[in-house]
């Protein structure tokens, strides 16, 4: 056992402190896997949970980081041995359970799947919990028989992780891609990863209309609230929108009449919780079927010292694309 570095949210009479620090590895939390953490990554989770902004931590003191790649040290778990490369999002990590922003974790096994062939430990945590929940919506937008030749399919938070990833995955697949974006100075951005056309965030956060002039056959929306609901109103007859952020709110100040009028479907997705073998076939896919080259250009890197500052710019919606944590 010893020392290891990792940054700590506390709690006090005063509020929440946030520090990089010596943390001692006997007070690691139970599990039968220890991992030593080489990336981490940037999620809108994290920035919440790193500046206070919304109740994300439940425990403290807390390593935060929901998202981790890393090399397996010990294992008393049957599906891995030392030496292992693993990925590991969600099940409550930076939440419930101490987190990524650490050079080691000790975690259930079950939480752990390989590294996927074909990805560097970068490359996975460029990806990380926003690129594998775009992928997540995308599969639930096949299963739904959803096709490119429906018509277009819109992005909202085109410019953030979730968004950028999405953008990409779609073109890919042939998707006519509307990005929107409250940065407009990122329209070349945007056409860079696969955007066909760029509509400002304002079409989207005005008042509600129960149905407004169809757009789209599909989405992906990572910003909730009032964009939500106009994306849903400009739902085409029998489309549906994949909904996995809150970044404009938890609330959705919409009617029934998308969906009982042109059988619109909302489909929710769940990244943290969801079952191992969706997230192998999800990051299996993004392993084939990402252009690196276009994840790559989405991509910046900061050392562990440098989190706190960056998850205050993406809670304030400043960070374009992904952030990858050098923790090693």
């Amino acid at each position: 056992m010893g020392a290891f570095r990792a940054v700590v949210i506390d709690k006090n009479e005063s509020g929440q402190t946030v520090e990089l620090r010596d943390f001692d590895e006997a007070d690691l939390m139970d599990g039968d896997v220890t991992v030593r953490v080489s990336h981490s990554t940037l999620n809108y989770k994290d920035g919440l949970a790193l500046t206070g902004k919304a109740p994300v931590v439940r425990r403290f003191p807390m390593i935060p980081g929901v998202d981790l790649v890393g090399t397996v040290e010990a294992s008393s778990n049957p599906e891995f041995k030392p030496g292992d490369a693993v990925v590991l999002n969600g099940w409550g990590l930076g939440e419930t359970h101490l987190g990524a922003y650490a050079e080691k974790v000790r975690v259930k096994g079950d939480w752990l799947i390989p590294l996927p062939t074909g990805l560097s430990a970068e490359q996975a945590m460029a990806i990380g919990t926003a690129g594998y929940t775009a992928m997540l919506a995308l599969m639930a937008l096949e299963r739904h028989g959803l096709r490119p030749d429906r018509g277009p399919a819109v992005v909202t938070g085109a410019a953030g992780g979730v968004g950028s990833v999405a953008v990409a995955l779609l073109a890919k697949a042939g998707w006519h891609v509307i990005a929107s974006t409250g940065r407009p100075e990122e329209a070349d951005y945007l056409k860079g990863l696969g955007a066909a056309e760029i509509i400002e965030r304002s079409e989207l956060n005005g008042p509600v209309r129960p149905l407004a002039k169809e757009r789209w056959a599909a989405g992906i929306d990572s910003v909730g609230s009032t964009t939500l609901a106009n994306v849903l109103s400009m739902t085409r007859y029998h489309g549906a929108i994949a909904a996995c952020g809150l970044a404009g709110g938890m609330d959705l100040p919409s009617t029934v009449a998308p969906f009982i009028l042109r059988g619109v479907s909302l489909l929710g997705i769940d990244s943290v919780m969801a079952p191992k073998p969706l997230r192998l076939e999800a990051w299996n896919r993004l392993a084939r079927e990402l252009d690196l080259g276009k994840l790559a250009a989405m991509t910046s890197t900061i050392p562990l010292d440098q989190v706190q500052e960056a998850g205050r710019k993406i809670v304030e919606g400043r960070i374009r694309g992904r952030v990858v944590v050098e923790i090693g």
